[in-house]
């Protein structure tokens, strides 16, 4: 029994360790992998022995926050059941409809509404407790300030960060100690800011996943959610089902995530009963209520490989392992590579110049080392910048004692990285096929230097063509995208300078100011924007710096005789053709060049572009008006138009 109770005490330190580190925006300490491999060894030993520590993570709902005021939840925000096996999930059904959602991977918010009117927003914290951050009511995304309904409501949802603005912002971090591990652990690390706009500039979105209370009698879950729609809040995904067919849908959401599909991070499924009395009818055992829900984990399917070598690639000033091995099988790919993050972690593993290394593919996407077997012999750490050569210095974080492998020369080509990635992001000029990797490559071929590089690397296509990854077919869509990006709104052009202080919304401003060509002469002038309303003096003495800066303006010379900067009315300031009305843009769209743009262009004419249809909505935009879709059905409830973006263009363009 003492060894049983000296286990079961050294898997809670573990795991309450990396839960506060999860929950607090830190460096990981583990990956899901593991976590949930201790926690699952943790609940056979208190099953097996009865014995349950008082800070088991079994029965705790989560873990406190660090920062800000805490408040009571008024309803408890209590954990679900969770599983790995399908049949599990059949027999909590029983006979009765059930949906399916996603389980989505990032921090867990209550809104409560009064009158109309948000009133409070609480992370689910320890599940009793959360931390009062109503004052970020501005800075997230997905849900109404202001809702139709006006009695007492209480939903409960998801904050998340996409992937690609995981990546773009993860790019634009300059020391290694500060960037994030994934965008759950960035979502909580945001939410942490006592900025606004700084938490506004990294997209946190909200999704609903239930409607915890209301005044009014709503007993279907499944109406509750379209009721949520109707009022203006992003909702998640979901799909009516059965415990016959749940085997079924579960292959077809998996094999979403599977293909890459999902740019929101989920780390499994949730069912739960559209009867919400008899969901609120069962017990509370441990920290879960039985009925409110049942969790589904993919079973991590793990391979075996012979490690080839470390590569050893310079992003920033950081230079990172990467461990490559003999190709294995994982969730239908061939996996090759994976990450090993720093120096640390490659101590922790026990990687040696020899080994054997144990893959998964966390959440089913990101290749991870999660293990070492057969080591021998030690890794070496390179002495000499593999980009540019110079000397590398081994730094130790004095927040988290992490090793990482830095660049000394301040001048190395690959600092210029996170810069290349927000110059082609979708924000930016939007040229699909430049992922970090290739832009390194590229820099190390010596391909890119300045921004112009990106419109002469036709020069460069038969050389292309050869390296690894690539043929004729990637690089001629490369350049195809390439050449489609020439013609650009100026607002994403601004924003892919990369001025300090400047994203979308500022570019927004100055070009409903004064155009494109205004935004030029204040930058000549030494003018300025400060008197335009969101600027201010900071970010105007921003981009003034950032131009009188010899190399940033030769820079911008050459990149304007390689593209062309669209044309945009600048309405006066009471009129504008959309201004007033509220528009749902969805599907494809061949008049503009991509969403992105289409939205922009409603916004320069006073409109505003949302994501949900709801009562609010005025036109939905969809170049396949009969479709069947969501987004279709609620404008026919709702009785509103849906146009084609040929009808948009006759009424709007």
């Amino acid at each position: 029994m003492e060894n049983f109770k000296s286990r079961a005490a050294e898997l809670v330190k573990k795991l309450n360790q990396a839960s506060e580190a999860y929950y607090n925006g830190k460096e990981e300490i583990m990956s899901n992998y593991e976590w949930d491999t201790m926690f699952d060894e943790l609940s056979r030993l208190e099953a097996e022995t009865g014995y349950v520590l008082p800070d088991s993570p079994t029965h705790n709902t989560g873990y406190e926050e660090n920062n800000g005021e805490r408040e009571p939840h008024e309803f408890p925000a209590l954990s679900l059941a969770k599983t790995k096996q399908v049949s599990d999930l059949q027999k909590w059904a029983e006979e009765k409809p059930v949906w399916l959602s996603w389980k989505l991977d990032g921090l867990t918010l209550v809104l409560t509404y009064d009158y109309g009117k948000l009133t409070k927003i609480l992370t689910r914290g320890n599940g009793t407790t959360g931390t009062n951050i109503t004052y970020l009511k501005n800075s997230i995304e997905g849900f109404p300030l202001l809702i139709g309904y006006q009695g007492h409501l209480v939903v409960r949802g998801e904050a998340t960060i996409s992937y690609t603005d995981f990546e773009l912002i993860n790019a634009t971090i300059e020391e290694d100690d500060e960037k994030y591990a994934n965008p759950r652990n960035l979502a909580s690390g945001t939410l942490s800011l006592d900025d606004p706009e700084k938490v506004k500039e990294r997209h946190v979105h909200f999704h609903a996943f239930t409607l915890v209370y209301l005044d009014d009698n709503i007993p279907s879950w499944g109406e509750r959610m379209d009721f949520l729609e109707r009022e203006g809040f992003t909702v998640i995904e979901r799909e009516a089902v059965t415990a016959q067919t749940i085997p079924g849908v579960i292959d077809i959401w998996t094999e979403k995530v599977e293909k890459g599909e999902m740019d929101i991070p989920v780390d499994g499924l949730v069912i739960c009963f559209d009867d919400t009395r008899y969901a609120a009818s069962g017990n509370v055992t441990g920290h879960h209520a039985a009925r409110a829900g049942y969790a589904f984990k993919w079973q991590d399917v793990s391979a075996s490989s012979r490690l080839d070598h470390i590569e050893w690639s310079c992003a920033a000033s950081t230079i990172s392992p990467v461990a490559v091995f003999d190709p294995v099988q994982l969730e239908g790919t061939t996996v090759s590579r994976a990450s090993l993050c720093n120096i640390s972690e490659m101590e922790r593993l026990g990687i040696g110049d020899q080994c054997r290394v144990e893959v998964v593919k966390a959440n089913k996407i990101i290749p991870k080392c999660i293990a070492v077997t057969e080591s021998s012999g030690s890794f070496q750490i390179p002495e000499c910048c593999p980009v540019c050569g110079a000397k590398t210095e081994v730094r130790t974080s004095p927040r988290s004692s992490t090793k990482t492998l830095h660049c000394t020369n301040p001048d190395c080509s690959a600092k210029h990285v996170k810069k290349f990635t927000r110059f082609v992001s979708k924000s930016g000029m939007d040229i699909d096929g430049l992922s970090v990797q290739t832009i390194l490559r590229f820099m190390n071929e010596g391909f890119l230097s300045r921004f112009a590089d990106v419109y002469h690397l036709e020069d460069h296509a038969e050389k292309i063509k050869q390296m690894e990854g690539f043929g004729d077919k990637s690089c001629d869509n490369l350049l195809q995208a390439i050449e489609k990006s020439r013609q650009v709104h100026p607002v994403n052009f601004i924003y892919a300078l990369c001025i300090p202080m400047i994203g979308i919304d500022a570019g927004k401003k100055m070009i409903a100011e004064n155009g494109f060509e205004g935004f030029m002469e204040r930058m000549e002038s030494g003018q300025g924007f400060e008197e335009i309303s969101g600027i201010g003096p900071e970010k105007s003495r921003s981009v003034i710096e950032w131009y009188e800066k010899e190399q940033n303006k030769s820079s911008l010379k050459a990149l304007l005789k390689e593209v062309t900067i669209e044309r945009v009315g600048i309405p006066a300031k009471d009129q504008g053709k959309c201004k007033g009305l509220t528009f749902v843009i969805t599907g494809d769209v061949h008049h503009y060049k991509n969403r992105d743009e289409f939205k922009a262009y409603v916004e320069t004419e006073g409109g505003k572009v949302t994501g949900s249809v709801t009562s609010k909505t005025n036109y939905l935009v969809n170049n396949d008006a009969h479709s069947t879709s969501s987004k279709n059905k609620k404008a026919a409830q709702l009785g509103i138009p849906v146009i084609t973006e040929d009808e948009f263009v006759r009424q709007f363009g």
